[in-house]
């Protein structure tokens, strides 16, 4: 992928220019149409204007442009990974002063590591020594010291001890020249000021307002409404990214203008200009609480103004709310000087604006997205609208489809760059939502204003919000969980150029597949009956041809794709660095050993197989490549129990397989050496591994402790032998050997701990397998596998496959006529 060698900080300024070229264009039309059509500046100063904003235009993409290009290029440590000692690493003691909430985040595991709770804290250094600087950072902080870290608010000042390592990923820190990892506790230095005093007990009082409310619900509004997330459970994040539903819990634009709209009224209203192609948003002329209270333009500018400032304050001024807070802004001007109020205009001057003041939000992608999303709505917004209702779609419904495709249109190829995918359900889960979003963000706002004053209110008040914010809970969990939701796409520039390319492939497309009633041969209702009978099939074809790639029914997917082979007998699944094993029983039932590190990964596997019961799930140990992914083969799944090993190790990854077993109600039991299971006619094993007996000192540690299993499938007289060995190393796998029976030779060998070079070739020998299978990830950073392990394998005869070169394998055929084949896939991570 290009996003694994491509530094994605080149392309997103890049496209910022892009946009603000687009934006100063679209201002030097604005303004001279403002010239011609409502009596306002004579056209030489509007000439003058115009041609000072094309020059600013062309500053500001250059000062934007410059940062980036003496970014690193190479790969650095990302807060993902911090390590111990880092050669390039510098230690340091700065004053800083923090800039934004403490984030709490999982992150991600690698290979036998357990998941680890990180704080991330934004900052500004002040000073390093006696060096006075100005210096954005992401400061990192580890669980351990995240206690003195987390209740940290805007303003503070501190002093604190760190390692300094170069930023390079900007989808994690967009705007922060560098990463500080923090060591030990802060020295506070000077307290918060006072609005962000206010500010912070506006929140925390609006998390108590939610505390008794459930737990999606408790976590999404304080994110809808302020933008907090920090009790946002990560699996219902994933499901409002996988929908494109992300932006409701990023304030932007839409939160300011819901707020806005109260004091403001709607643009739409009666006696107002409505929103037309050249981005007239509105007129002097006002509604709301300000034209019911008969307020003037200024004193409405002034509240607006104040209200602004309070949400940004409140908010926090990310780059999405700062770009929304100064498009406002630029409006509230106009309102008060008695000027129409332009979108374009706005937008433009707002971006260049803020770009002016911090150049570093050319690296911020959520600025992009907020600026290209408005431009979205403003420019191809109200043609699209226009469009829809001329093929006789109701007018609201013709809007919210236009302005939601119009944004995502806009916002999708950038987001590609963050992540190679693209959302098929983003559309209708963003339409289904969108009733809710205004009286929740209204309630929520309320809830937060009246606490400071009662708490019962605010309580009430909240559950009011939990209303619709339910509903938003629910499009996105049931969206996320359609099999077809997420499509893969090529990532990096490519990928967005592509997908840009499909876009208007398809907007040209569009207007032919669904033309304008004929002139001719009309009926009593002025349509054509060849139109509308073409028109009903249409809309027929797609709905089926929707239903289908969102449903991916099984037999469908088989056909489409020829996966899995008929009469497959084992699959390995490519997980990524991780083990996943599946040995069918019948069409829908298979015993699973293992669920890797990913439960998208895990379930999309056993989602292409057909797979929709377990009988038994085992677990050989407890590391996170083996264990993390078991929700996503819960996911939908009835599982009969789950086996694991006889250690508890590592007991924090052992708490959460059980908590997850808990929660299903499904059985926990231990696997013995020597037992024996079969399940259906034509699947049996034997446990060969752990052994109780043995002494701790002869194999310690979790790999050891690995459940092995002798596997035969089919039936009749020649049936395939299959070892499946976990992430046993040299000491458990000569135990095997000495403890007997032998148990080899066998057909199929899944290769223990991901083909490392630990292994006991004794062992190797004496199973001597046909195939050999390697379950490892694409550019894992433990060199797995081993090429002493995959030259010594062939050296026994074996044919080595591989998931993170094959993708999918699945062996096929008996004991006389053994064969596999693969299904290479896009990374299902």
């Amino acid at each position: 992928m290009l996003l694994a060698t491509d530094n994605p900080r080149h392309h997103l300024s890049r496209l910022l220019a892009a946009v603000l070229l687009t934006s100063a264009a679209a201002t030097t039309t604005t303004v001279l149409h403002t010239a011609d059509l409502h009596q306002g500046p004579i056209p030489a100063l509007a000439t003058a204007a115009t041609t000072t904003t094309a020059a600013t235009t062309a500053a500001t993409t250059a000062a934007a442009a410059e940062p980036t290009a003496a970014e690193p290029t190479a790969a650095e440590p990302t807060a993902a990974e911090p390590t111990a000692a880092e050669p390039t690493a510098t230690e340091l003691t700065v004053d800083l002063t923090v800039a934004g909430d403490p984030r709490g985040r999982t992150a991600h595991a690698r290979g036998t590591a357990p998941a680890q709770a990180l704080l991330t804290v934004p900052a500004v250094v002040d000073r390093v020594g006696a060096t006075a600087t100005h210096t954005p950072v992401t400061v990192l902080v580890r669980s351990q010291d995240a206690g003195s870290w987390r209740d940290l608010v805007p303003s503070t000042r501190l002093r604190a001890d760190v390692r300094v390592a170069p930023s390079d990923d900007p989808s994690r820190h967009p705007s922060a020249a560098a990463l500080l990892t923090a060591h030990g506790p802060p020295h506070l230095l000077a307290p918060p000021d006072l609005p962000q005093r206010a500010a912070a007990r506006l929140r925390s009082g609006l998390r108590a307002a939610c505390d008794h409310l459930p737990p999606d619900t408790r976590g999404l509004l304080p994110g809808l409404v302020v933008g907090d997330t920090s009790r946002l459970p990560d699996d219902l994040a994933d499901a409002f990214r996988a929908t494109d539903l992300g932006h409701l819990t990023a304030v932007s634009g839409a939160n300011l203008a819901i707020v806005l709209t109260v004091l403001l009224g709607s643009a739409a209203r009666p006696g107002t200009t409505t929103t037309d192609a050249d981005g007239v948003i509105g007129t002097v002329g006002r509604g709301g609480l300000a034209g019911r209270l008969g307020l003037s333009l200024r004193t409405t500018a002034a509240l607006g103004t104040a209200l602004t400032f309070v949400f940004v304050t409140v908010c926090r001024p990310d780059p999405s709310v700062l770009r929304a807070a100064a498009t406002g802004l630029i409006g509230l001007l106009a309102l008060a000087t008695g000027r129409p109020r332009h979108g374009l205009s706005a937008l433009a001057g707002a971006v260049l604006v803020l770009l002016l003041a911090d150049p570093l939000l050319a690296h911020s992608y959520g600025f992009l997205l907020s600026s290209l999303a408005t431009a979205g709505l403003l420019t191809l917004g109200p043609r699209w609208t226009a469009t829809l209702r001329a093929r006789r779609w109701p007018p609201h419904l013709a809007s919210a489809v236009a302005a939601t495709a119009a944004a995502q249109a806009f916002c999708a190829p950038v987001t590609i760059l963050l992540a190679p995918r693209v959302s098929l359900v983003a559309l209708p889960c963003n339409l289904l939502a969108e009733p809710a979003v205004a009286p929740a963000t209204l309630l929520g706002f309320a809830a937060l204003a009246v606490d400071p004053l009662s708490r019962p209110a605010a309580r009430f008040l909240a559950d009011l919000a939990a209303v619709p914010a339910g509903w938003l809970v629910t499009v996105a969990r049931h969206g996320s969980a359609l099999p077809g939701a997420v499509l893969a796409w090529p990532g990096g520039l490519p990928g967005a150029l592509l997908l840009v390319v499909v876009t208007v492939a398809l907007c040209w497309a569009a207007p032919h597949l669904w033309p304008h009633p004929r002139p001719a041969v009309r009926d009593s209702t002025g349509h054509t009956r060849f139109g509308r009978r073409r028109r009903r099939v249409l809309a027929v074809l797609a709905a089926v041809l929707l239903a289908a790639v969102l449903l991916r029914p099984p037999a469908l997917t088989r056909i489409a794709t020829g996966w899995p082979p008929p009469g497959w007998r084992l699959a390995s699944c490519d997980i990524g660095q991780g083990d996943m094993t599946v040995l069918p029983v019948s069409a829908d039932s298979a015993v699973v050993v293992d669920a890797g590190p990913d439960p998208k990964a895990a379930d999309a596997c056993l989602r292409e197989l057909g797979i929709t019961r377990i009988p038994l799930l085992v677990l050989t140990h407890f590391h996170a490549d083996h264990a993390e992914g078991l929700p996503g083969v819960l996911h939908g799944r009835a599982v009969g129990a789950i086996e694991v090993t006889t250690l508890d190790a590592p007991p924090g990854e052992r708490a959460r397989v059980t908590h997850w077993a808990a929660s299903a109600h499904i059985p926990v039991v231990r696997a013995h050496r020597g037992e024996r299971r079969t399940a259906g006619p034509g699947l049996s094993w034997e446990v060969i591994w752990p052994d109780e007996d043995a002494p701790a000192a002869d194999a310690p540690g979790p790999n050891n402790a690995s459940v092995a299993l002798l596997a035969t499938v089919g039936t009749g007289p020649d049936p395939l032998r299959i070892a499946l060995l976990g992430d046993l190393e040299p000491a458990a796998q000569a135990a095997v050997l000495e403890r007997g029976p032998p148990p080899g030779p066998v057909d199929v060998l899944k290769v223990a701990h991901h083909g490392s070079a630990n292994q006991d070739w004794n062992l190797m020998a004496a199973l001597r397998p046909r195939l050999a299978l390697i379950s490892c990830g694409a550019g894992n950073p433990y060199g797995h596998p081993s090429a002493h392990t995959v030259t010594g394998l062939r050296a026994l005869g074996a044919t080595v496959l591989r998931t993170d070169r094959n993708g999918d394998i699945a062996v096929l055929g008996t004991h006389r006529e053994l064969s596999a084949a693969t299904h290479p896939h896009p990374p299902r991570t």
